[in-house]
């Protein structure tokens, strides 16, 4: 099972970023994967999540209506679209995936994780 994260880079607040979790050796089908950052003296949090088998997405609060989280089906990837970058979301990003068994309608805790790729770094400058 691999998870590569890319994307991260630096852009000025109110800007945008495009990150993606190549996936590989595992189903998307039946596995969550979720979206997390770590900024400078921080706990990893969780941003976003999307589980396939229930055709659901969640975001935290700090993210809600600027990212997108979506599944690109050709390429086995989640990418996460990120709009109207803040100097707050400055963090390095990392993508996780843990595999289900049936419906899973909600985003699992950090600690739920099996897999995780290594983070990208996003700078937003003010």
């Amino acid at each position: 099972v691999q998870l590569q994260a890319s994307g991260g880079g630096l852009v000025q607040s109110g800007g945008s970023l495009r990150l993606s979790c190549a996936t590989s050796g595992f189903s998307l089908d039946d596995s969550i994967v979720g979206w997390f950052r770590q900024a400078p003296g921080k706990e990893r949090e969780g941003i976003s999540c999307l589980s396939s088998s229930a055709a659901f997405t969640d975001y935290a609060d700090s993210v809600k209506g600027r990212f997108t989280i979506a599944r690109d089906y050709a390429k086995n990837k989640i990418d996460l679209q990120m709009n109207n970058l803040r100097p707050e979301d400055t963090a390095i990003y990392y993508c996780a995936a843990v595999k289900t068994s049936g419906v899973r309608a909600y985003c699992p805790a950090r600690a739920m994780y099996d897999y995780w790729g290594q983070g990208t770094l996003v700078t937003v400058s003010s």
